[in-house]
Formats: structure tokens, sequence, C-alpha cells
């Protein structure tokens, strides 16, 4: 490859602003996800990915969880799922002469954009604790220094074992089983920050923390209340099931903060209407709500549900299923009938009118899917707006029913699947009885850490080593600043990657890089080329293995670190065939039969069929693994949050060209931005009370009660028609805002579209490739 990544860093000085979009994808994105793969790969390797991606013989796209249909059109890629290919394919690798030539204190002034942007990393490499330099270190000497490290711990509770949704299922397993055999269950995971409060607010309520919906339900809806997400960016193919909702006469509401350009109009670019016409209308209904609204909005709804059922007894409630498998109604319905309604309009920010109209529409539809994302997710009473979800999707009698159903949308692919894999610092005893069964010995039964308790231990100095199976916690986790010193006050940092992010430059005392083959590689172990598995937001379990030769020759795979690594860590521990594991994935997937329930037959069903779905008691039987056994109406107090005077309430967010941590360029065009990332969306009318101006340089202020103020300087502000009281700026960098005890109740998720702010204005332009923090 002749590309050279940039030797300069990017800067804001060329950000211009535009007009948000009215409607989305069409021809554009077809240039905006080509383009990029003509320009870096060479046409054989553009047209292995294209034509693989999401296939069943094929590898599961590396971004967003969305499920793919049973019969994959030609092309089944979207946008950003081809950039996110294209950023891992690209056949560039970093040398050991670049890191000769640059110093961590030198990368850490550079952007995500700039570390992503150098290319692959192709061997090991160690930085020492008297060095600020990574240098080339053989595989073996970099997983004896791992295991000896971690064998000279005092407990194995002074380490720390993250991971992201990179990983798949059948390395995520092992994962799990090395951390538990070494003796910790400190295995905080992306969940942590994002669906958290989605198993929280689900399982109390039906016993299940997943999706209750298959993938062509939306097809069958007579109506969609897409809440707290944009689909266009962070999930676009789900727009061609919206689609289906609304071209067999369902209907949509979007409830959002923000009008999103995909939820406006949609132009499908494999449809002659996407390409030659206008498109398609999404929305019927734009709800647009307060941040920290959405609870009170719920249960308002429910409440003119329940009046509409005094009114016409038996009419409106579906009684057969509430009698047949609900307990709790009487107290839910008796909580809610005397909620506040004024409280309701000041919390929402809506009037009695738009509430009516949503209202209407819910008692008017015979199935209903509520899907939902990290804008539902990540409030200070996440976990109570999601019970109330679940609430209205009873009334009607939601779950388990055709065209119906609860659908939270997982933002990174297989993160659901960790999960299930046992990645979870609170795996049940169930698990762990089984894991210990299968393998010989005794799992730990104390509660690990999660991702931001990690950080607070850090803090504290009680952990010693990090390992980071993918992801880049230091830049995704709330308080960033006060991360990254945690993270520095370590002994070892370990990151299983494939290419540079922040979390490699700042690290503890010593830092490993083990770099590893991507999705689209292909995996040759002792046995032949290998595959594994991805469960997507819809339960199913999808094949994926890669057709591209990978980058270089030192590469392993994330099974053969695992391994390696687990026979220097605990080569005594239990009945562990490590070395089986690694050279035959199919005796992974024999052992996580044994462990985990719905994989029955794994083998063969995969082998046959290329994925199966997964047993879901309410979507299949309406049958739910509760205490009672009963789908449960649960009691919620809603909170009014309103911010003090000259203050807004802000939330992060995701730009356009990025995935995650991981940035594809810099630009938001859906919201008219280009060329630049420190901007804060703020509505006019409160720019004209603030004293402000369109354009103007700012400093964004957060305020955490019995602590110093967090403050981002330099950032443009830009009026656009966000929702009055409220602000948005972009994800990781706002994360420097989020106090570290901004937090949901009950699951600990940052609260990061929940931050009250003040903005004034500013000296200087930030401009740099990284914003001017305090």
């Amino acid at each position: 490859m002749t590309r050279k990544p940039p030797v300069d860093d990017f800067t804001d000085a060329g950000l211009t602003v535009g007009p948000p979009a009215t409607w989305a994808v069409g021809l554009p994105a077809i240039e905006h996800a080509m383009l990029p793969a003509l320009g870096e790969l060479d046409p054989e390797r553009t047209a292995k990915v294209a034509f693989s991606i999401n296939h069943k013989k094929g590898f599961d796209c590396p971004s967003c969880a969305w499920a793919n249909p049973d019969k994959s059109k030609p092309l089944e890629f979207c946008e950003n799922g081809m950039k996110s290919v294209v950023w891992e394919s690209i056949p560039t690798v970093v040398t050991r002469d670049f890191f000769a030539e640059h110093s961590l204190t030198d990368m850490a002034d550079k952007s995500e954009y700039w570390l992503g942007l150098q290319g692959r990393i192709g061997e090991p490499m160690y930085k020492a604790a008297d060095s600020d330099h990574y240098r080339p270190i053989s595989w073996d000497d970099a997983l004896d220094l791992v295991a000896d490290k971690l064998r000279s711990l005092d407990d194995p509770n002074e380490a720390v074992f993250y991971t992201s949704g990179r990983i798949t299922n059948e390395p995520a397993f092992l994962y799990q089983l090395l951390v538990r055999a070494y003796g910790t269950n400190n295995l905080p995971d992306c969940s942590n920050m994002c669906h958290e409060a989605t198993g929280a607010g689900m399982v109390p309520a039906i016993g299940v923390g997943k999706s209750t919906i298959h993938f062509d339900d939306f097809a069958d809806a007579d109506l969609v209340i897409v809440m707290g997400q944009n689909p266009g960016t962070n999930h676009p193919r789900m727009l061609n099931s919206l689609q289906d909702t609304k071209v067999n006469g369902g209907q949509m509401v979007a409830v959002n903060v923000l009008p999103e350009a995909s939820l406006l109009r949609y132009k499908n670019p494999q449809k002659p209407v996407g390409v030659l016409g206008d498109g398609i209308a999404m929305a019927d209904q734009f709800v647009q709500i307060k941040i920290g609204g959405d609870m009170h909005l719920i249960q308002a709804v429910a409440k003119r549900v329940l009046l509409a059922e005094q009114v016409s007894p038996g009419q409106v409630l579906d009684w057969d299923f509430i009698n047949a498998h609900c307990t709790g109604f009487e107290s839910y319905r008796d909580h809610i009938l005397a909620i506040d309604d004024d409280e309701v309009l000041a919390a929402t920010g809506l009037d009695a009118a738009e509430i009516e109209e949503l209202a209407e529409r819910y008692l008017n539809s015979d199935a209903t899917i509520v899907t939902w994302a990290l804008g539902i997710t990540q409030h200070k009473q996440a976990v109570g707006t999601i019970a109330e979800i679940m609430n209205l999707l009873l009334l009607k009698g939601n779950i388990g029913k055709r065209g119906a159903g609860a659908s939270p949308i997982r933002g990174h692919s297989n993160v659901q699947g960790d999960r299930t894999m046992g990645v979870w610092e609170q795996m049940p005893a169930a698990f762990l009885d089984e894991l210990g069964k299968a393998f010989a010995f005794e799992p730990p039964r104390e509660h690990g850490l999660d991702s931001v308790n990690a950080m607070n231990a850090m803090d504290r100095g009680d952990i010693r080593v990090f390992f980071s199976m993918a992801g880049n916690l230091v830049a995704a986790i709330s308080d960033s600043g006060r991360a990254e010193a945690a993270i520095r006050s370590v002994d070892l940092t370990v990151s299983v990657t494939t290419k540079l992010n922040r979390s490699h430059v700042i690290t503890g005392a010593e830092s490993l890089l083990l770099p590893v083959i991507g999705r689209t590689e292909y995996d040759e172990q002792a046995t032949g080329r290998q595959v594994t598995t991805v469960e997507d937001t819809v339960c199913f379990v999808n094949q994926s293995g890669g057709e591209l030769p990978p980058v270089s020759p030192d590469l392993l795979s994330d099974v053969s670190v695992l391994c390696r690594l687990a026979q220097r860590l605990v080569p005594y521990v239990g009945d562990i065939d490590w070395a089986g594991f690694e050279a035959d994935y199919d005796r992974i997937r024999d052992a996580i039969e044994k462990v985990i329930p719905g994989f029955d037959d794994f083998n063969e069903r995969l082998h046959r069929d290329h994925g199966f779905l997964l047993p879901h008691g309410p979507r299949d039987s309406r049958t739910f693994p509760t205490a009672s056994g009963r789908a449960q109406f649960t009691v919620r107090t809603a909170e009014h949050v309103a911010a003090p005077a000259g203050r807004l309430i802000l939330q992060t967010m995701r730009a356009h060209d990025q995935h995650n941590t991981t940035m594809y360029g810099l630009g938001d065009r859906y919201r008219g931005i280009a060329a630049g990332r420190f901007v804060v969306f703020v509505n006019p009318d409160d720019l004209t009370e603030l004293g402000l101006s369109d354009g103007q340089t700012v400093d964004v202020f957060s305020e955490w009660p019995g602590e110093d103020d967090r403050v981002l300087r330099g950032y443009r502000v830009v009026a656009y028609p966000t929702k009055k009281g409220c602000a948005a700026l972009y994800f990781p960098e706002g994360n420097a805002l989020i106090p570290r005890g901004a937090v949901a109740d009950e699951c600990n998720t940052p609260a990061s579209k929940q931050v009250v702010v003040r903005i004034e204005p500013g000296a200087v332009r930030a401009d740099s490739g990284r914003p001017i923090t305090v």
C-alpha cells in the first residue's frame, strides 16, 4: 500500500457549519461508503469485503449490531459499516520506526483520528517503565511478561479485565473462563457504559434483558416508537426495517431531543425511489422532548390508556394477556393514575396535545414496537424509564405478539454476545455453577468491578494491572481527565488491539500492545481455517469468517492470545484444554454448549445453517423466567430534571463520521458540520437568553456538587433546533465534562445524556487535534 499516514494532526481551523439535513442516505451514502474503499483498498480487497460483509458465509460487520435478513441482498452494508471495514482493512502497518520516532508524550497530544490513521499495529510492542517509547517485543516475551506480572499480584482482584464488542463469541467465552480461572470477576465491558440499564429495566419485568422481537416484526407493526436514537448514523440498516413499517401501512413516532435527518425522510439507495425520487417520509409525529423527560412521557401515555379503559371497560387493555401472564397490575394502575399532569408537562417540555396524539396512536395500534438506544439508557433514571416502557407494552399485550415488542438497539457488534458468553462482573450463580462443572474448578463468586467502579478502584490505588481485550476505555469512560490519571497509576496496561487509540498512549508504568487479526481477515489454525460467531440485536447467532489475508505475519487471533496466555498463567487450574481450543474452534463451541442454555448442537447448526436464533421465553411462548413466573408490572416514581437558571442540560453524541470512539472523518453532514468537531449545539432562543451569538467562541463548564467545575474551552457555539433548555456536543470529547459520580440509578452507567452545564464566552478558539480541557 502506497498511502502514507499523515505526519501532522488535523485541526478545526477549516470547520464550516451549514444547515442540518432534512433527509438521509441516498446516493451520497454510496459515495461516502465506496470512494474511501476504492481509495484505500485495491479493487480485489474492496470486492471481497463488499460482497461478504453481513452474509451467511462472510463476516459480520464490526460496526453496529443490527440484524441480518434471512435473505441477504448482494450488498448488505451501510455507509458507516463500510467505513468501519475500510478502517480495519487498510493494509498500512505502523512500523517500529514510527514508535521510535513518536514518544507516548508526543502521541498523547494527538487526536483519535490521527492515531487511527497511522494504520494497523503489525507486531507486539512494549513500553518499559523507564521509557517513553514502545519498542518491539516477541510474542513469547510479551505473554511471559503478562503472566509473570499477574502471578506476582497479592490478590487476583488487583487486576481488571475489560473488553468491548469487537471480540466475537468464542474468544469472549475463553476470556471470561481465563479470568475466572485466574480468580476474579473483574470483567467490566462496554455494556456498562451503554445498555446496562436495558437489562436492569427489562429483567424485573419479563426475566430477560434482550429484544423481544424478530427481525421482520417491523414489517408487521402498526406503530413503532423510536426513542433516543439516530439510526441514520448509528445503525443505518435499521432504516430498511422502519421503511417496511411505513410501506405496509404502519406509523412511526420519533421521540428525541434533536430532529434527526433519517427520521424525517429516508432515501433507500437500493431502490429507484431512493436514488431518483424523494424517498419515504418516516416519522408521522416528532415528539421533541426535553432531556430527562422520557420516563414522564411514557407514564403520561400509560395514564391516558388507563383512563380510556375506564371509559370503555374491557375494550382497551389486553385483559387476556394481563390475567394470564402478568402480576402487579393494580398497584401500577393506581400509581400511574395519580401522576401529576403539570409535572409531566414541565419535565417533558411538551404540551398536552402532543402527549394526547402519541397516546391516541398507541391506543389505536394492535401491535406496537418500542425501540430505544443510548438516548434512553444514559440517564440517571434510565432503568426506571425502561421499566415504564415495559409496563406500557404489557398493558396491551405487546410481548410475544407478531409485530410488537421491546427492541433495544445495541450499538456495537457482539456487545450482546459478550454478555451471553459470560463477560459480566455479576454473572448469576447458575452460570458459574455450570462453568465450574464443565471445567472442574470453582469460579470466584464475589461480584467484580464494572467500568466506573474499576476506574474508582484505580483512583484508590487498588488496581495494579489493567488488561483490555479491544476497546478504548480511557476515551470512552466518563470524567476522562480523571480516568487518564487513574490509568497512569497502574503498574501494567495490556491492550489486545488492531489499531492505535488513546488507551495505547495513556498507559501504566509498563505497557504492551498485542496486535490481532480483524473481522475481515482469515484465521488459520492447526486444523485449518476457523470461523467464529456473533450475536446480533435480535438474539440471532451469526457465523463470521474473514477472507482477506492478515496485514502482517506477526498477528495472532484473539483466541490464540488468550490460549497462549492461559497456558502460562493458569496451566493447572481445572480441566481446560487451552491448546485444543486454539487448534480447533469447534472445541470452544462444544464447551459453550455445555455451559450456556440455548446453544444445543452449536456446531451442527452453525455448520449447516451458518447461524440460528437463540430461544427467548417471553418472545417465543409468553413464558417469563421471573420469580413469579409472570410478567411483572413495576411501580416507579419519575424525577423532574430541571436545570438552574442560566444553565442547560447537555447530552453527548456521535458525529456521522465515527463509530464509538473511532473517527473515520471530521464531519457530521446530517447536522451540517464539516471539517471539525469542537462545536456545541444550542437552541437559538437559549443563545439569546444567555447573551451569546451563533458562531461565537465559548467555554463549556459542567457543574457537580462539592467538586471543581470541569471545562472544555474554545468551542464554537452552533444555533441548532435542539429542544429549548438542552445542548449537545460530541463524544468522546464531551466525556471530560461528565462527573464520575453522574451515573444511572441501579446500574452505574455514566449519565452522558444528562449533564448540567453553563456556557460562557471563550477567549481562544480550540483548533488543535484535541480540545483544550481543564
